[in-house]
């Protein structure tokens, strides 16, 4: 009976993860077109610097080693990110703002429960992962993980690499990058983050029998256009290997990204 019990939650949570739909929350699209200030990330920066470790195919994140001061250090980056306005800013600052602040929140959320197998215990027994519970307030607007994701980022930019920036802090996920988004430089970043994920085994598979697809691109079909271009935005960034639509299949590791 127990076993039974659990193959059903099993299915259940499977089947409870459904991929939100980009819908844009109209108040977030402003910008200040001309504006140059740029926004400071270096709190972040010097966080990455000293928890995450760069292996050649997977990032890891040493979240039980975070001492107090750095944990302080992570809120006090976040409470300076949530007190600014980021519509009084250009597209790119913007950008870098929401993806280094989402990748930032998520790291928080890991430590804050930590110890954990994956996140996607978290978010109360009904749900599958955090992604839809308030994290942080900007502007008085309350905003979960999924609204920076899917009514902000996606809709407003409507950039598939965007799914190669914010990290789920899994490792089926693509890296947190060593580097925090730079408003001058987030084409090269993004497109590195691009090429790592899909000369990965994680991103692309490829057997004799099968080629696995990470799961984001059945999830995410849809911002990578029709078979044709999804395979054509693929194959751009392989090395080697191209692949096509023969056997193709999916899957995705939500096993938590932590350095043991």
């Amino acid at each position: 009976m127990r076993v039974i019990l659990s193959l059903l939650l099993m299915l259940w949570s499977v089947n409870l993860f459904a991929a939100p739909k980009a819908e844009l929350l109209p108040y977030w699209q402003d910008q200040l077109a001309t504006d140059q200030r740029q926004i400071d990330h270096h709190q972040w920066q010097q966080l990455l610097d000293k928890y995450l470790v760069v292996q050649p195919q997977q990032t890891l994140f040493r979240y039980d080693a975070v001492t107090s001061a750095d944990k302080q250090l992570l809120q006090n980056y976040i409470n300076h990110l949530a007190k600014l306005d980021p519509r009084q800013y250009n597209r790119k600052v913007q950008f870098a703002y929401w993806v280094n602040l989402y990748n930032a929140l998520t790291v928080q959320l890991i430590i804050d429960n930590y110890p954990l197998t994956s996140i996607t215990k978290l978010g109360g027994f009904f749900s599958f992962g955090p992604w839809d519970q308030a994290i942080v307030t900007i502007n008085n607007k309350t905003l979960s993980l999924n609204d920076i994701e899917h009514r902000i980022l996606r809709p407003i930019w409507r950039d598939p690499r965007i799914h190669y920036a914010v990290n789920c802090a899994s490792l089926g996920c693509p890296d947190l990058l060593p580097h925090v988004f730079d408003s001058q430089q987030l084409n090269s970043q993004l497109n590195a983050a691009a090429s790592r994920f899909i000369n990965s085994d994680k991103g692309v598979k490829i057997s004799s029998k099968q080629t696995t697809l990470s799961s984001i691109y059945d999830w995410y079909g849809s911002d990578f256009g029709n078979q044709q271009a999804l395979l054509q935005h693929i194959n751009h960034y392989r090395t080697d290997n191209k692949i096509n639509a023969n056997n193709l299949k999916y899957n995705y590791n939500w096993l938590l990204n932590r350095k043991l």
